[in-house]
């Protein structure tokens, strides 16, 4: 769907969005894990058109929610886009007239009451990526670089630590299927890998890990395993008595995230790295389990995803709320396994980023041929978040916006 600007004499010499396209889009996945089936999982992909050339080209910045929260159409048709759309031009730029992801943010949430940071916080965060994809283009910079120039003192780190989100349940797979899946990803060249817990009894998921672990030369420091906000109190203990001795990478979403108690009464009875953050869709959520939940600064990771939680500008908004709180920028590594979290990681000089080069198709992965060595892979050199350097997603954006 297209929703269009009507545009007046008078704002012509300003910067302007021209249509923003949206649409539901099926993301191409088969398997489980602990919680949901992804055979019906959708989301939404939105282009923002603008009015600026680059090399011949209408700058068009593109963006996508992340997996796991469904298809946001509804919000972005009836409220987000129309209050973009709805504004003066001028009123979305910065002082050298180009477009301010911050305020955009504020205002295609206006008129929306604080809290309830669920279906509407995915909605923004794809609006958001596809803001920052257009600046990024306008400067004629790669995102990573402008992240970097603007809020990094232009550092950034040429090579970004990636794992491979994988691991899930199949009907019908065994563990040899689940071992072919993680030779793969070392074949790939991958060094750690994720994998899922809680869609199975305690002991067939210590077998699977088990299995891992002999693929792995019995690192225990290259696996982390993902709970995805599965366990109570009680089989979240039992997990960690399990799985402590082994020495893992870190164990990913015990308990449901709103769940504080149950973390920081799980963290002081585990050694063991925790990360959290995947389904903390504001500054506020993760602010709160910083506070609360028991989380160690130190040894716990921070995996907030820039494209489900209010997106990048408020991921930016996070790093620097928790830094006073002892949170380095390298205990932060987005979740989501897409472009976006690479050019974040890389910019910001975060602790990595996550990778889907075998799942959630076309939408999981970073760009086509993408080298991965050591699980280090370089970043891009053009501008935007290169979602035209991934053809199977980038063709979905070209229907949308030529049909």
């Amino acid at each position: 769907m297209s929703l269009k600007r009507v545009v007046s004499t008078d704002q012509k010499n300003k910067m302007q969005i021209l249509n923003i396209f949206e649409s539901t889009e099926k993301i191409q996945s088969s398997m489980r894990n602990a919680v949901i089936d992804f055979s019906k999982m959708t989301t939404s992909i939105v282009a923002l058109v603008t009015d600026q050339v680059r090399n011949g080209e209408t700058v068009i910045g593109y963006g996508f929610g992340s997996n796991g929260r469904y298809a946001q159409g509804g919000i972005l048709r009836e409220r987000l886009i129309p209050r973009i759309l709805e504004t003066p031009p001028k009123e979305l730029l910065d002082d050298r007239d180009i477009l301010d992801p911050l305020k955009v943010q504020t205002t295609m949430l206006a008129n929306e009451k604080p809290g309830g940071h669920g279906d509407r916080a995915v909605a923004a965060a794809v609006i958001d990526m596809a803001v920052w994809d257009a600046v990024a283009k306008i400067e004629e910079k790669p995102l990573w670089r402008l992240l970097s120039d603007k809020f990094n003192n232009g550092k950034f780190d040429e090579e970004v630590l990636v794992y491979p989100g994988g691991g899930y349940y199949y009907d019908g797979r065994e563990i040899d299927g689940l071992c072919e899946e993680m030779q793969r990803y070392l074949d790939l060249g991958y060094r750690i890998v994720k994998m899922k817990i809680g869609g199975a009894s305690l002991s067939k998921d210590m077998a699977r890990i088990e299995a891992v672990l002999k693929i792995l030369g019995d690192k225990g420091e290259n696996l982390a395993v993902d709970a995805n906000g599965k366990f109570g109190l009680a089989e979240a203990l039992e997990y960690a008595k399990e799985i402590e001795p082994l020495g893992l990478a870190w164990y990913e979403e015990p308990g449901d995230p709103l769940d504080y108690e149950l973390h920081r009464k799980l963290i002081s009875q585990y050694d063991g790295a925790v990360a959290i953050g995947e389904n903390s869709l504001s500054h506020q959520d993760v602010v709160n389990f910083a506070l609360y939940g028991g989380l160690r600064p130190n040894l716990d990771w921070i995996q907030m995803d820039p494209a489900l939680g209010y997106g990048l500008t408020e991921y930016l908004h996070t790093i620097n709320i928790l830094k006073p709180l002892g949170w380095a920028k390298k205990r932060h590594v987005p979740h989501g396994g897409h472009q976006l979290g690479m050019n974040v990681a890389a910019g910001l000089q975060l602790g990595g980023t996550e990778s889907y080069p075998l799942v959630f198709k076309p939408f999981g992965g970073l760009a086509d041929n993408v080298l991965i060595e050591n699980g280090l892979t370089k970043v891009p050199e053009v501008p935007g978040i290169g979602i035209e350097l991934k053809s199977e997603i980038f063709s979905l954006f070209s229907s949308l916006t030529q049909g």
